[in-house]
């Protein structure tokens, strides 16, 4: 009796030491399988790493084959069921953003783009093409409602060029007011940057 007992110490006392040894690297264990299985999680730490502000967006200058690109557009679905297209919002910076709510990446940049939609939202010079590519337009409603988030909602219509979108998500492009793409981004970005914002207001005045 008294060497099960012991038995049972000794076993309590080396796992112990196995944790004490060894909690760190467990912990980091674990906390990689929540972000490799949790799409919060994912999208929780990439905002961490956007938040050291090597992810903030910057529209450059003299980077984008423009005269190819200024004549790309598509058709869009709006809220009502009608077809536009880009073509239509010629006269307005025009910020398009491709996402879906199982993108962890599009999650990590929403509230970004919801701070410039807010930043924006009243302008009559810019329009937000948030085109979401989930497979249900009611669960991505779902989610814009869960997490509080004012962007208006669109789906393409046919085909978007490849010099737009690809398939990567998320993809953001930036139009000027002629319909020229002045910025064009795939992968996660900081969009509530004061930089940032103050470069669309100076594309909004050009």
């Amino acid at each position: 009796m008294n060497n099960n007992k012991e038995n049972s110490k000794g076993k309590i006392a080396t796992v112990r030491q196995y944790l004490r040894k060894n909690g760190t690297s467990i912990l980091i264990g674990l906390a990689l399988i929540v972000i490799l299985v949790s799409p919060d999680a994912k999208s929780w730490a990439l905002r961490q790493l956007m938040n050291t502000g090597f992810f903030n967006a910057k529209i450059e200058t003299n980077n984008l084959k423009t005269d190819r690109l200024s004549t790309v557009a598509f058709d869009f679905v709006d809220s009502e069921g009608n077809i536009r297209n880009t073509v239509s919002l010629r006269g307005k910076v025009v910020f398009i953003n491709f996402w879906a709510s199982w993108c962890p990446p599009c999650r990590a940049e929403f509230p970004s783009i919801e701070k410039l939609y807010g930043k924006f939202k009243d302008h009559p010079d810019i329009f937000f093409l948030m085109i979401n590519e989930d497979n249900d337009m009611a669960i991505a409603h779902r989610y814009l409602q869960k997490e509080k988030y004012t962007v208006p909602l669109y789906q393409t219509k046919g085909k978007v060029p490849s010099e737009i979108y690809t398939g990567v998500l998320p993809t953001t492009v930036v139009l000027d007011k002629g319909g020229t793409v002045r910025y064009h981004h795939t992968g996660f970005a900081n969009y509530g940057s004061e930089k940032f914002m103050k470069q669309i207001n100076e594309l909004i005045m050009e």
